[in-house]
C-alpha cells in the first residue's frame, strides 16, 4: 500500500507531527537504516490514540518506535508507518513520596535524574542505559544486578485497535530481556514505579561509579545497540565471543568492539547489512566452537 501524508490529517485539535522520507540512521543508536516512510510523532496520550486509529482506518500496522536504542533497521528502510513516541510524550512527576509516574517516551537518564532529585533509590542501575521507559519496559530492561521488574508497579496501555488497558507488574510477565508486550498490539503510554527513599549522597555516588563501569568497559564512543546479544544460560556472550577468536573481527565498517566482545558497533560508516551479516558469522562461529546458540537483543526492523 502507498501512504501519503494526506492520509494522516489530524486537523488542528490534534498535536501529532507528520514527517515523510525520514532517514532511520538519525533514529537508531547505530546509526544506519534507510528511509521511513511515514513518520507520525504524536505529543500527548490523545494524539497518539487518534494516530493508532487512522491505521486502523487505512488498514495499517505501525511500527512504535522509542529512542531506536535496540534495533537495527534495513538499509532499504521501513515501509510501514512508524509511530515515534518521544519528545513532547514525556511528562513525569510524583505520585506520593515513593512512587512516580511518567510517559513512556520519557528517556530513562530522567528518570534516573527525577528519581535523584527526590531522593529516591532502587534506578541506580538504570543509570546510563540509552532508551526510553517504554522501551526499558518492552525489553525489562536491566544491568549491575537490577532490572526494571524491581521497581515497576504498572503500565498503561493502547492497542492498535484503539482499547486502552493497564497490567500489573505481575501481569506484564516481567523476565530476562522480554515482557508480554513483546511481538504484542499494546503500545506502552506510561508506567508507575515504586522506590525507597535514600540518601542523595549515596545515590548519586553509586550513579557515578556504575557509569564510571560503563565508560571504562564500554565501547560509548562508537555507535552501537548496547549488549548485541541475549546472555546464555550460564555464560556471557562476550567471553564465549572472545574465546572464539572474534575480539576486533569486522565485516565492512562493523565490529566486534575490541573494548567490550559483546558489542558490535558501527566503527566505520557500516550499513545494517555490515551489521547483520557480522551478526550472523558471530553467531555460527559461537555455534560450531561452543556448541551455544547467541540470541540477539537487537530487534530487526
Amino acid at each position: 500500500m502507498e501512504y501519503s501524508e494526506n492520509m494522516f490529517d489530524f486537523g488542528e485539535n490534534i498535536n501529532c507531527e507528520i514527517i515523510k522520507d525520514v532517514p532511520m540512521k538519525m533514529y537508531s543508536s547505530f546509526r544506519t537504516g534507510g528511509n521511513a516512510k511515514i513518520m507520525l510523532c504524536p505529543k500527548d496520550e490523545k494524539s497518539l490514540f487518534e494516530a493508532v486509529k487512522k491505521c486502523k482506518e487505512f488498514s495499517v500496522r505501525p511500527f512504535i518506535l522509542g529512542n531506536g536504542s535496540n534495533i537495527l533497521v534495513s538499509d532499504k528502510g521501513i515501509d510501514n508507518v512508524v509511530i515515534h513516541i518521544g519528545k513532547g510524550f514525556d511528562d513525569i512527576r510524583l505520585i506520593d513520596d515513593t512512587t512516580i509516574f511518567c510517559q513512556s517516551g520519557c528517556s530513562l537518564m530522567k528518570l534516573c535524574r527525577f528519581a535523584l532529585e527526590n531522593s529516591l533509590s532502587g534506578l541506580e542501575f538504570a543509570y546510563g542505559i540509552p532508551g526510553t521507559v517504554g522501551g526499558a519496559m518492552y525489553m525489562n530492561a536491566g544491568a549491575y544486578g537490577g532490572e526494571m521488574k524491581d521497581v515497576a508497579v504498572s503500565c498503561d496501555y493502547i492497542t492498535f485497535d484503539g482499547e486502552k488497558g493497564t497490567l500489573s507488574n505481575e501481569e506484564m510477565e516481567l523476565t530476562y530481556r522480554n515482557s508480554v508486550f513483546v511481538d504484542s498490539d499494546k503500545i506502552i503510554v506510561s508506567a508507575i514505579f515504586k522506590l525507597k527513599k535514600g540518601s542523595r549522597t549515596e545515590i548519586e555516588g553509586k550513579m557515578n561509579e556504575l557509569m564510571g563501569k560503563r565508560k571504562e568497559k564500554q565501547p560509548l564512543e562508537f555507535p552501537s545497540a548496547g549488549s548485541t546479544f541475549k546472555r546464555p544460560e550460564g555464560h556471557f556472550a562476550g567471553q564465549l565471543i572472545e574465546e572464539c577468536g572474534l575480539r576486533g573481527k569486522s565485516i565492512g565498517g562493523a565490529q566486534v568492539s575490541e573494548k567490550h566482545c559483546g558489542f558490535i558497533i558501527n566503527k566505520n560508516n557500516a550499513t545494517s547489512s555490515d551489521i547483520m551479516d557480522l551478526i550472523d558469522f558471530v553467531r555460527d562461529e559461537v555455534l560450531e566452537q561452543k556448541g551455544i546458540f547467541l540470541e540477539t537483543e537487537v530487534k530487526f526492523i
